[in-house]
């Protein structure tokens, strides 16, 4: 995979950077920006190198429509504030229509006036409605502006988007420092995982979990599943769970999956009413049944966490995606931040640990483990396919 490492001096050249801005906004005020502050090793490089950076990224889906709530102001104000220096922002959302002749002159005259080390945003993206459907002249038009092109939003490396891959069909590419430390760190775990692997897959969506199973169990030991899953799983086996969020559609491959030995299921569950005002833990035995329409499964129960902790406690490789229940809501969060504790007190030393998906982060966050774990992925479905073996659009490129 090439690198911006492996680029000299830049002085006097355009550099297109795709990156993944997609934070969360209230009333235009940011409330995470982990994904900005990842990306700033790759700026800063860049800046080192004496390079123009023109930033490209995508906020929400605006389906191809200028939406005001989704400009990229706040975002490029909070970038030049962590940068401590302005960020030139560019007008570009009239990339589809004709009139953008005199839009495209302008930022052109923009960018010839920066100097080494500026940094430049576009607007929106996905204003465009050629941007995920990867048609129309997008993709030149966004060549049109620079040098080199650098893909540093691992987020989005599983899309074939004009931003995306279109770009470097005419333009030198290269990974940002971001896009290569995922690469690296997911490729160590499927490539040259140290034993005993322990995945530990939870989440709602079995659609997007099965693959990675599949994959993991030539690969891994032993797969812990929680969440939605287990729900899945119950519900393939002929158990009355409730109303328990259940994937019909995946069901019967849920359970062929979990006939492996290498899948380690729950001995028992949390079952309630979905504010919590009323719950108990049930064992999951030939007795287990949820009879009425207003109780669920909302989390795996403390014999269940108990015996995942012993596998966790010897692993020397663990990857964890997805929630353990619905930890949204006391007192459903118990498995999750218990998992989480277990998963960042075992990483860094003893295992190599990757946890990615914006619940398992938002959990670690919670009981202030982040920094205590090895790999945290800022790419939730972009993880999912890596680590299911696909071959990312975003990474062939490179």
């Amino acid at each position: 995979m090439k690198t911006i490492n492996k680029l000299k001096n830049l002085s006097g050249k355009i550099v297109l950077l795709r990156v993944d801005y997609n934070v969360p906004l209230k009333k235009g005020e940011i409330l995470d920006d982990e994904k900005i502050v990842k990306s700033l090793p790759t700026i800063r490089t860049l800046q080192a190198k004496k390079a123009k950076i023109i930033i490209v990224t995508h906020l929400g889906r605006p389906e191809g429509k200028i939406v005001s709530d989704l400009k990229i102001d706040p975002v490029a104000l909070h970038l030049g504030e962590l940068l401590k220096q302005k960020i030139v922002k560019l007008d570009s959302k009239n990339w589809d229509k004709k009139s953008g002749d005199k839009m495209r002159l302008e930022i052109l005259t923009t960018i010839d006036a920066m100097r080494p080390g500026e940094v430049a945003m576009l607007e929106n993206i996905r204003f465009s409605k050629d941007e995920e459907e990867n048609k129309g002249t997008l993709a030149q038009e966004l060549a049109n502006l620079a040098d080199i092109f650098v893909l540093d939003g691992f987020a989005v490396a599983h899309r074939g988007d004009a931003s995306v891959v279109g770009v470097a069909k005419y333009l030198p590419a290269f990974a940002g420092l971001l896009m290569e430390s995922e690469v690296k760190a997911l490729s160590k775990v499927l490539k040259s995982p140290k034993k005993p692997f322990v995945a530990i897959i939870g989440g709602v969506k079995a659609e997007t979990k099965i693959p990675v199973i599949k994959n993991l169990l030539k690969k891994s030991n032993y797969i812990l599943i929680g969440g939605g899953i287990v729900n899945t799983y119950l519900y393939a086996k002929g158990f009355k769970i409730g109303s328990s969020v259940v994937d019909k559609k995946y069901a019967k491959e849920i359970l062929q999956y979990c006939k492996s030995k290498k899948v380690i299921k729950p001995l028992d569950v949390v079952v309630g009413d979905i504010k919590g005002k009323k719950y108990w833990v049930k064992d999951l035995d030939k007795n287990f049944k949820i009879t009425d329409k207003n109780l669920a499964i909302y989390d795996i129960g403390p014999k269940t966490i108990q015996e995942y902790a012993k596998y966790i406690k010897k692993a020397k490789t663990i990857v964890w995606n997805g929630a353990m229940g619905y930890f949204e809501q006391h007192p459903y969060e118990n498995a999750t931040y218990s998992i989480a504790r277990l998963v960042a007190t075992r990483s860094k030393g003893p295992a190599f640990g990757v946890v990615g998906g914006g619940e398992t982060l938002l959990s670690l966050e919670a009981v202030k483990m982040t920094e205590y774990v090895d790999h945290i992925s800022t790419g939730g479905g972009a993880m999912l396919e890596f680590l299911s073996g696909k071959k990312l659009p975003g990474v062939k490129i490179l």
